[in-house]
């Protein structure tokens, strides 16, 4: 696949700024006290204990104390917890009974504003097909999946290879630099315009509409809820000028190509086809990015299992598991209960909300001896529920498996060792788990 050119016929220019985390951060300093509090232990809904990392305790003591249990008063309403490895399994296998779908709430935990009329919140719902039930996500899923074979997948990974290289020869090794930006935001940016087959020249677009996607807290913040919307505007503008370029054209290996000839997917309306970019854009740029960024932190972090990588490039494959369990770079999806049921001994009412924390899971102790621990050996690290669990297991999970393996590869080839030497900022974001800035200057091992 290769990145094709667009129309230069947009009646608008596309904004690249401010990006989501400076809005917000400009919004607090007038704003911040309008927030909503968060004032129990066990509201891990909280945004700042995974800025501030300090989520790990809070999610041990509940698994201890009651990994299926109801949370009243936070700021996004009550629901239900669902943090171990067996609970989350149970309700993803019940697709029935917990619904994943828009109509009912969506896959996060945040719901519309309450002061926006029904007027904005017919426009703005995004339905996707990670959003939808089956027999619609099925059809839907089927189209994108194509993209995402083993066959498709192994087609990609000279490309993947060369870029990652390319990218890995360009850092200095000199000074003190962003991780984050140079290496893990270029390589999920690049991998995602060459999915979509999208301008190579504007490919950080990409970044900037998955960040303002992804961060959470902004339906708090009204004026930037708004904006949000306007750059998903822009965002839909500039893919309808590609879908209408490549209706005429024969049909390639590209997502846009796939969609306009998928009789699923060829007919959506305009939020459909919104909701399944976001989806896409989030899901191929947040996770794989942060993973990216949360390998480094976390080899840093463990000597030991850096000294193994480096000296031992076999344990590369089962690694990648490992570092994605660790990291677990969606914290959160959410689903809709469709009727009364028992869930674990509790009543779970038609309607309510049920939050499956991943991040929770990945880190319990029932299913990974020493979960707080990187273990690049670890025998049952596949186990993880970072991809999800079910029919809406993560459709692109084998394409961020080979990105993350190909990374490690050549950081090896390179006998490159990252090391953390300055800032580490993380994400204030209860969904998208990762980091914002990370400082690192290289070495030789």
């Amino acid at each position: 696949m290769a990145t094709q050119p667009v129309s230069t016929d947009a009646p608008f220019t596309y904004r690249r700024s401010p990006s989501a985390e400076e809005a917000f951060a400009g919004w607090m300093k007038e704003h911040g006290h309008e927030l909503p509090v968060h004032n129990q232990r066990w509201d891990v809904s909280n945004p700042l204990i995974y800025r501030e990392d300090t989520w790990g305790p809070i999610f041990a003591e509940m698994r201890a104390k009651a990994p299926v249990h109801r949370a009243e008063g936070t700021p996004y309403g009550a629901m239900w917890n669902v943090i171990n490895v067996e609970a989350i399994q149970h309700v993803e296998s019940l697709p029935e009974i917990y619904s994943s779908s828009w109509e009912r709430g969506g896959i996060t935990i945040g719901d519309p504003p309450k002061d926006i009329t029904p007027e904005q919140l017919a426009e703005r719902r995004l339905p996707m097909f990670i959003a939808m039930d089956r027999p619609e996500h099925t059809g839907q899923r089927r189209t994108v999946s194509e993209g995402f074979t083993p066959s498709e997948v192994a087609k990609m990974e000279a490309e993947i290879r060369m870029r990652t290289a390319s990218v890995l020869d360009s850092l200095p090794w000199d000074e003190q630099f962003d991780w984050v930006d140079k290496v893990s935001i270029e390589l999920t940016t690049g991998m995602l315009a060459i999915l979509f087959g999208f301008p190579w020249e504007d490919r950080r677009l990409l970044t900037y509409w998955s960040d303002w996607a992804g961060h959470t807290e902004l339906a708090f913040a009204r004026e930037l809820h708004d904006l949000r919307w306007s750059v998903f505007g822009e965002m839909a503008q500039y893919f309808k000028t590609i879908w209408m370029e490549r209706m005429g054209q024969a049909p390639g290996r590209d997502l846009i190509s796939m969609m306009i000839h998928s009789d699923a997917m060829n007919h959506m309306s305009p939020q459909e086809f919104m909701g399944n970019l976001i989806l896409l854009i989030v899901g191929g740029n947040d996770t794989t990015r942060n993973t990216m960024s949360g390998i480094v932190h976390a080899l840093h972090s463990f000597p030991d299992q850096r000294a193994l990588f480096e000296s031992d490039p076999s344990v590369i494959t089962n690694g990648v598991q490992e570092c994605i369990r660790y990291v677990t770079p969606l914290a959160h999806m959410r689903r809709t209960a469709t009727q009364d049921t028992d869930l674990f001994g509790h009543a779970v009412k038609a309607g309510d909300k049920v939050a499956l924390w991943y991040i929770s899971g990945n880190r319990d102790e029932a299913v990974f001896a020493n979960a707080d621990k990187l273990d690049l050996t670890r025998e049952n690290a596949r186990r993880h529920v970072a991809f999800g669990y079910g029919i809406h297991r993560c459709v692109g999970a084998r394409l961020a498996e080979l990105q993350l393996r190909v990374l490690m590869e050549e950081l090896h080839a390179r006998r490159m060792r990252v090391n953390v030497t300055g800032r580490v900022e993380r994400t204030r974001n209860n969904f998208v788990h990762g980091h914002t800035l990370m400082e690192v200057t290289l070495s030789k091992f």
